[in-house]
Protein backbone atom coordinates (compact mmCIF):
# COMPACT_ATOMS: atom_id res chain seq x y z
CA UNK A 1 0.00 0.00 0.00
CA UNK A 2 2.81 2.43 0.82
CA UNK A 3 4.45 1.89 -2.59
CA UNK A 4 1.19 2.64 -4.35
CA UNK A 5 0.72 5.86 -2.37
CA UNK A 6 4.28 6.96 -3.12
CA UNK A 7 3.79 6.19 -6.81
CA UNK A 8 0.50 8.10 -6.85
CA UNK A 9 2.19 11.06 -5.16
CA UNK A 10 5.01 11.05 -7.72
CA UNK A 11 2.50 10.91 -10.57
CA UNK A 12 0.60 13.87 -9.12
CA UNK A 13 3.81 15.87 -8.69
CA UNK A 14 4.88 15.08 -12.26
CA UNK A 15 1.44 16.06 -13.56
CA UNK A 16 1.60 19.33 -11.65
CA UNK A 17 5.04 20.15 -13.00
CA UNK A 18 4.00 19.32 -16.56
CA UNK A 19 0.60 21.04 -16.33
CA UNK A 20 1.43 23.88 -18.74
CA UNK A 21 2.69 21.41 -21.35
CA UNK A 22 -0.28 19.07 -20.83
CA UNK A 23 -2.79 21.92 -21.23
CA UNK A 24 -1.32 22.60 -24.68
CA UNK A 25 -2.45 19.14 -25.82
CA UNK A 26 -6.08 20.26 -25.85
CA UNK A 27 -7.24 18.19 -22.90
CA UNK A 28 -10.33 19.77 -21.43
CA UNK A 29 -11.76 20.75 -24.80
CA UNK A 30 -12.52 17.33 -26.24
CA UNK A 31 -15.72 16.26 -27.99
CA UNK A 32 -18.03 14.99 -25.28
CA UNK A 33 -17.06 17.63 -22.73
CA UNK A 34 -20.22 19.47 -21.69
CA UNK A 35 -20.10 23.27 -21.80
CA UNK A 36 -23.23 25.34 -21.09
CA UNK A 37 -23.16 29.15 -21.25
CA UNK A 38 -26.23 31.06 -20.09
CA UNK A 39 -26.76 34.55 -18.77
CA UNK A 40 -24.68 34.75 -15.54
CA UNK A 41 -24.22 30.97 -15.53
CA UNK A 42 -21.38 28.85 -16.90
CA UNK A 43 -21.19 25.08 -16.51
CA UNK A 44 -18.21 23.08 -17.64
CA UNK A 45 -18.25 19.30 -17.14
CA UNK A 46 -15.22 17.58 -18.75
CA UNK A 47 -16.81 14.14 -19.19
CA UNK A 48 -14.54 12.83 -21.96
CA UNK A 49 -11.42 14.31 -20.36
CA UNK A 50 -12.35 12.65 -17.06
CA UNK A 51 -12.83 9.28 -18.76
CA UNK A 52 -9.44 9.57 -20.47
CA UNK A 53 -7.71 10.58 -17.22
CA UNK A 54 -9.37 7.68 -15.39
CA UNK A 55 -8.30 5.19 -18.06
CA UNK A 56 -4.73 6.50 -18.00
CA UNK A 57 -4.57 6.36 -14.19
CA UNK A 58 -6.01 2.83 -14.17
CA UNK A 59 -3.45 1.71 -16.73
CA UNK A 60 -0.56 3.24 -14.79
CA UNK A 61 -1.72 1.67 -11.53
CA UNK A 62 -2.15 -1.66 -13.31
CA UNK A 63 1.45 -1.43 -14.55
CA UNK A 64 2.70 -0.59 -11.06
CA UNK A 65 0.77 -3.49 -9.55
CA UNK A 66 2.16 -6.05 -12.00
Amino acid sequence: MSRMLVALGLILVAGGLLWSWLSGLGLGHLPGDIIIHRHHFHLYFPMTTSLLASAAASFILWLIGR
